[in-house]
């Protein structure tokens, strides 16, 4: 069978690996049934659900004509980089590194962090804009995180708060 849309396929493959990968990692835990749902219930479900999505795209990938077949194109490192970069400086920020001796900077200052660095992944990097943007989503995040749901998240760094 020809592969009429590679774009299609591919990430009908993606969709289908990562799905199989969650229902798998669920069956870890207890799963339970529909009238008793165990912690592993929900993550199995939604793994099985991206998988049947994943086959679906892989099928139309496969019937569906596309007029120049949808090729792949090139890796968008740079994007990819800074995206990676942001997330992953979010999770030092928010919660510390302590064997490398980083303190946990809190949850505000490591949502602009996000901001600022995702930002970056853009064609057009505006800093009035983006720093708006991670006042709006900092604002947001204690509102729904400490305000409404009371949880115990560090928002400010240690040397602020003590």
């Amino acid at each position: 069978m020809k592969i009429k849309s590679q774009k299609d396929f591919f990430s009908g493959l993606m969709f289908t690996g990562v799905g199989v990968a969650f229902a798998w990692g669920a069956t870890t835990y207890t799963v339970g049934n529909g009238a008793r749902m165990g912690p592993g219930y929900f993550p199995l479900m939604l793994g099985v659900v991206m998988a049947l999505i994943g086959v679906l795209i892989i099928f139309n990938s496969l019937v569906v004509e596309t007029p120049d077949g949808a090729p792949i194109g090139k890796w968008a490192w740079k994007q990819l980089f800074f995206i990676l970069a942001a997330n992953f400086a979010f999770g030092i920020l928010l919660g510390g590194l302590p064997s490398m001796g980083v303190p946990a900077m809190g949850m505000i200052v490591a949502i602009y962090a996000l901001t600022i660095i995702s930002s970056a992944a853009g064609h057009e990097f505006k800093l009035k804009q983006v720093l708006v943007l991670a006042t709006a989503l900092a604002i947001g995040s204690y509102a729904a995180f400490i305000w409404a749901l009371k949880l115990q998240i560090q928002v400010w760094p240690t040397f602020i708060t003590g």
